[in-house]
């Protein structure tokens, strides 16, 4: 394996900004936000609209997502 050409691998903290749900993993992610968990140390926060949290298949429930605009874009740019 080459040496120092790939990215770090830590600890980050994934916030799912629909459901308000937090939780932390390891990812090569980067970030310029940070947080505090819950063991009090800092970490990276990134955020993300959509987590086992929210999605629709893991929780059961439907959840309208507003696709229109990009069905509309999507029309507009291909539209003959």
């Amino acid at each position: 394996m080459k040496k120092e050409i790939h990215p770090e691998y830590k600890q980050v903290v994934f916030y799912d900004t629909s459901s308000e749900f937090k939780f932390m993993t390891k990812s090569t992610m980067t970030s310029g936000e940070t947080i505090e968990w819950e063991d009090g140390n800092t970490y990276p926060l990134i955020k993300v609209e959509v987590s086992s949290a929210s999605h629709p298949f893991y929780t059961g429930k439907k959840l309208f997502v507003d696709t229109a605009g990009r069905v509309e874009k999507f029309n507009r740019r291909y539209k003959k």
